[in-house]
């Protein structure tokens, strides 16, 4: 698995903008997903500290913070077993089942650096310092026409990946074809597409729209390599299948 860059190696985080810290977050460990900014999801949490970091933002903010473990066996995951970068997020929804695990909708806002990690009242609380900005206004109108043709090619890249995966809902490229930011489109992207933790996490410490962009589309070009193979296996098999269960009928006859 790739090991996140040291807080202290920020080379990474030019031209980003470190804001002031703010206070202290609830902390929600993810096992096998990262959540990016805009990105809407359902959650179901069961561990007791998880359970409590959700019930300290619900009689708060109903802010909380999202990073991912390096290892998603380990059940009690300490600040060296999870990612330097997360998001903030706004808990929208959240039901307790009967089982005693909770079934929480979030929405990812702001990526973020994981300065500090205390345990408090039955959870992990992070130090955090939001990151804002990209390449700037000036650098982004420099490459207006670039931009754009990626962009466009990033989404029909997507149109082609969705084609082969059908988990992906048929209006998700639609959606993202509407999209006219770099940023959003990038993280819209790198959200919908099936990579490894360890890759998507390479998607959010990536700040650069551009680099972005040209990431999701190569991660899309490797699965649709995949994707590709796997539906030839699929047809040659049933071909196969076909041709036996015809061989067995006419034996029959």
């Amino acid at each position: 698995m790739t090991r996140p860059r040291s807080i202290h190696d920020q080379s990474y985080l030019h031209p980003v903008q470190v804001l002031v810290a703010h206070p202290r977050y609830p902390v929600l460990p993810l096992r096998d997903i990262v959540v990016f900014p805009n990105m809407i999801v359902p959650l179901f949490v069961g561990r007791d500290k998880s359970v409590a970091a959700l019930e300290a933002a619900m009689a708060a903010d109903k802010e909380i913070f999202l990073v991912a473990q390096l290892d998603p066996s380990e059940d009690d995951p300490d600040r060296d077993d999870l990612y330097e970068i997360g998001v903030t997020a706004v808990v929208l929804q959240l039901l307790k089942l009967p089982d005693g695990t909770v079934r929480v909708l979030v929405e990812g806002k702001r990526r973020a650096i994981l300065t500090g990690l205390t345990q408090t009242e039955g959870y992990l609380a992070a130090d955090v310092e939001l990151l804002e900005g990209d390449e700037g206004e000036e650098a982004l109108e420099a490459v207006s026409t670039e931009m754009a043709a990626l962009m466009r090619s990033v989404v029909e890249q997507f149109e082609n990946y969705a084609k082969l995966n059908r988990k992906l809902p048929a209006e998700t490229a639609v959606q993202l074809g509407e999209i006219e930011d770099a940023n959003k489109l990038a993280d819209a992207v790198a959200a919908n597409i099936q990579v490894k933790v360890s890759d998507k996490q390479a998607l959010l410490i990536e700040r650069d729209p551009a680099k972005r962009l040209e990431m999701v589309f190569a991660f899309m070009e490797g699965e649709l390599g995949v994707l590709q193979v796997e539906k030839k296996i699929k047809s040659r098999v049933k071909r196969q299948m076909e041709k036996t269960s015809a061989n067995i009928t006419s034996t029959s006859s």
